[in-house]
């Protein structure tokens, strides 16, 4: 099954026409942007830099059904000096103040196909000498997490490190079947206490909604999720699924099979988990909210819902989230509940987006 879905996955990319990967300017990342972060239970500012390399390998044979950030990887391989460059080019938009710096790749730092050692160890060089850099995090799959490669980040970086890694769900069905993403909990668990041997920290991303689920099932997923992933991991990302394009859940998102989760679902999820794991830090970034291809509400309530989800995520005062009112939630409550007895159907969403309310 996971080779038929591999294919299809492919397919789709193929059709939206993606199939060419894009050339760009050696020594320039995809993006950078600043942003806000948390250390020592403090804001402090952040600088997030998308590195061009070839991509997640396993996106290149198929990958997941809700990931299209393949689109924005390079045909060519990049050598350790242009990834410095890179990062030295993302660095312009750095504040003047002390900022975290976040190292993307659309795929695995740890990876030698995408990042390799001598650019792992320049980059983390690089970044030591930067009195004003405080913590670096990057992106990887457990897979790629061993004594070895840590080991070789504690020789040259000594200063707080951190490991973020998409678990998408503590279900392995779910993430098997639904995210098409292959690595088992217990893989995570293992990378997890690695870190943990190496004075690195881990941040586990957590998928809400992927395609096949309910509002309700995703939901409830979701939280179990947090706190299967709480005792191995310092801080908890939920990523509210969002219609990338050449992706599965966007062919569904056009046969009105699939709608992005509420925002309320966000905040619910926020809400329960950190009542429930009061000493680790819970976050979301809604991107893509109040649009029909990413997390939504209804109009009057779309803005302040995600500003609320922003605030929570940096200050984690429950409070805010408990304030928070529209006349909407009835109607969402009303998914959640009916959604569970369409036998995985989404129901029409058009409406919401208008505003309008289920009878």
């Amino acid at each position: 099954m996971s080779d038929r879905l591999d294919s299809i996955l492919l397919s789709l990319r193929r059709r939206a026409g993606r199939r060419e990967r894009k050339d760009r300017v050696s020594g320039e990342p995809v993006a950078s942007w600043l942003g806000r972060d948390t250390l020592n239970c403090k804001p402090i500012p952040s600088l997030t830099i998308i590195l061009s390399t070839v991509g997640c390998r396993f996106a290149r044979r198929g990958g997941c059904t809700m990931c299209g950030y393949i689109n924005d990887a390079s045909r060519k391989e990049e050598g350790a000096e242009a990834l410095v460059s890179q990062v030295r080019s993302g660095l312009e938009k750095a504040p003047k103040s002390d900022f975290i710096v976040k190292i993307f790749t659309s795929g695995s730092f740890f990876d030698i196909e995408e990042v390799g050692l001598s650019a792992q160890e320049r980059i983390l060089e690089y970044l030591e000498e930067i009195e004003r850099v405080r913590k670096v995090i990057v992106e990887t799959r457990p897979e790629f997490v061993d004594g070895e490669s840590l080991g070789r980040v504690r020789e040259v970086f000594h200063k707080p490190f951190e490991i973020a890694m998409g678990l998408e769900s503590a279900n392995d069905t779910i993430r098997r079947l639904c995210i098409n993403k292959r690595f088992t909990f217990n893989q995570f668990r293992r990378a997890s206490s690695i870190a943990e041997g190496e004075g690195i920290t881990v941040r586990a991303y957590l998928l809400l909604k992927p395609p096949f689920l309910s509002e309700g099932d995703a939901l409830r997923d979701v939280i179990e999720s947090i706190r299967r992933a709480a005792p191995h991991a310092e801080t908890i990302s939920i990523n509210p699924c969002n219609i990338q394009r050449g992706t599965l859940v966007e062919e569904l998102y056009h046969g009105g099979g699939y709608r992005p989760p509420w925002l309320w679902s966000i905040i619910e999820a926020l809400r329960i988990g950190k009542e429930e794991n009061p000493e680790r830090t819970i976050i979301s970034d809604p991107v893509g909210a109040g649009s029909e291809r990413g997390p939504s509400n209804c109009p009057e309530c779309n803005t302040r819902a995600a500003r609320v989800i922003e605030e929570f995520s940096i200050t984690q005062q429950r409070e805010l989230l408990e304030r928070f009112h529209c006349d909407c939630r009835h109607l969402w409550e009303k998914v959640v509940l009916l959604e569970d007895y369409t036998y995985g159907a989404q129901l029409k969403t058009q409406a919401y987006h208008r505003g309008t309310t289920l009878k």
